[in-house]
């Protein structure tokens, strides 16, 4: 079993950043991916950006050259820069990850409101 959670949502203004965290417990050994999906009211959860063991990251194309995404192995974290926030990136953003195995993890979710 893995548990994620996840902080550092809010609401903050469009073009300004915010940084969320997710801290791994339980079973992290056996963690190969972790990163964020998103899920925005009415809409499917979608690729934010994940990212392996050895460090490779993929994003979604809406947050391509936006977001960045880091993972400290030592700490059991993984953490979600974004910057020049639009209005469309207000979501629910779940952290995950994917173990050996099979087994997926969920967080809980934190909300992101971008507005004026």
């Amino acid at each position: 079993q893995v548990q994620l959670v996840e902080s550092g949502g809010g609401l903050v203004q469009p073009g300004g950043s915010l940084r969320l965290s997710c801290a791994a417990s339980g079973s992290t050994s056996s963690i190969f991916t972790m990163g964020w999906y998103r899920q925005a009211p009415g809409k499917q959860r979608e690729l934010v950006a994940i990212i392996g063991t050895g460090g490779s990251p993929t994003y979604g194309d809406s947050v391509k050259g936006r977001f960045t995404i880091s993972r400290d192995n030592a700490k059991k974290t993984v953490y979600l820069q974004m910057n020049r926030l639009k209005p469309e990136d207000t979501a629910v953003y779940y952290c995950n990850s994917n173990s050996w195995g099979g087994l997926a993890s969920w967080g809980q979710g934190t909300q992101v409101t971008v507005s004026s």
